[in-house]
């Protein structure tokens, strides 16, 4: 399956995450933005209200708070 249409410029993948989460934060980019983005937090929230829609602090795995968004 390919890469996220937003790999190159989503600030989750992109930017520098502290160390202390960098377990967490490399599985879930493994997960939502190198196999399958369609249950991805800041993908849906991209694809129903546009790119300047999605918090910069939306993590993939937030699928309350993007419903939230959503609504």
């Amino acid at each position: 399956m390919p890469y996220c249409e937003l790999f190159d410029v989503c600030p989750f993948y992109n930017d520098e995450i502290d160390q202390h989460y960098s377990a967490s934060i490399a599985a879930m980019r493994k997960r939502y933005c190198k196999k399958d983005n369609s249950k991805c937090a800041r993908y849906n929230v991209f694809k129903a209200l546009g790119r300047n829609r999605v918090p910069i602090d939306l993590f993939p795995n937030d699928e309350k708070r993007a419903l939230v968004i959503l609504s």
